[in-house]
């Protein structure tokens, strides 16, 4: 089986609901974003901080995968997929993806401050945290890579993205980094797709797939399929 990895930004879970950050109307708008997702925000209120991942991981409850993120899943049976993604909800676990790497941490899941290693997965009725919570005697934070932090699982997704023999970037600007780098690990000749109804410029060798994370999954089944069964 050829080896297809994917990675995934804010388009792919925008059509579960999923307030994406930086365009129009978003989250960036509704709160500062270095108070809400940095290191020196997590020091100076961390209540700020818990409450505002509580309330996204109450919003992220109501979500339910897309056709976009099933699309993936059924992609499975044709190819070895691994997806990269740089949200931090559960939804492509949820669809039934099964090897899934999060770039930047997973939102229905805490860890103990002084200790990363230790990580809690919430369970859907205890949703909310404070800076007093604690969790097997351990004071906890989001499991959240903040601004100012190291991406810790950014090396494993080079080692991925080298690996590929084909590659799909889905609903990036291709503006965050390390994330939007990926693209530079990719092997010489290996086929790249783009999907993104909006897409960033990208070079020449890069298909572009110019639709929403669902039609355009859609669309690069039938391609790959079509080429690669």
């Amino acid at each position: 089986m050829k080896k297809l990895v994917i990675s995934t930004g804010a388009g792919m879970s925008a059509e579960s609901g999923i307030s994406t950050f930086r365009d129009a109307g978003g989250l960036w708008e509704q709160y500062p974003v270095m108070q809400v997702a940095s290191a020196d925000g997590f020091r100076a209120n961390p209540a700020l901080v818990h409450e505002f991942y509580n309330q996204r991981r109450h919003d992220l409850l109501k979500a339910q995968p897309n056709e976009g993120h099933k699309g993936l899943v059924g992609l499975e049976k044709y190819f070895d997929v691994y997806v990269i993604t740089q949200n931090v909800d559960d939804l492509h676990e949820r669809a039934g993806s099964k090897n899934v790497l999060h770039l930047h941490g997973e939102l229905m899941k805490v860890r103990a401050i002084n200790d990363e290693s230790k990580v809690f997965k919430l369970h859907p009725g205890a949703l909310d945290t404070t800076p007093e919570t604690k969790i097997n005697g351990y004071l906890v934070r989001p499991h959240i890579v903040f601004f100012q932090e190291a991406v810790p699982n950014f090396e494993p997704a080079t080692e991925l993205a080298a690996k590929a023999d084909i590659f799909v970037i889905i609903g990036t600007s291709l503006a965050v980094y390390p994330a939007a780098a990926l693209l530079h690990y990719v092997r010489a000749g290996v086929p790249v797709y783009y999907i993104d109804p909006n897409p960033a410029e990208v070079p020449d060798y890069v298909h572009v797939i110019r639709a929403g994370a669902s039609e355009g999954v859609r669309i690069l089944a039938e391609k790959l399929l079509a080429e690669f069964k």
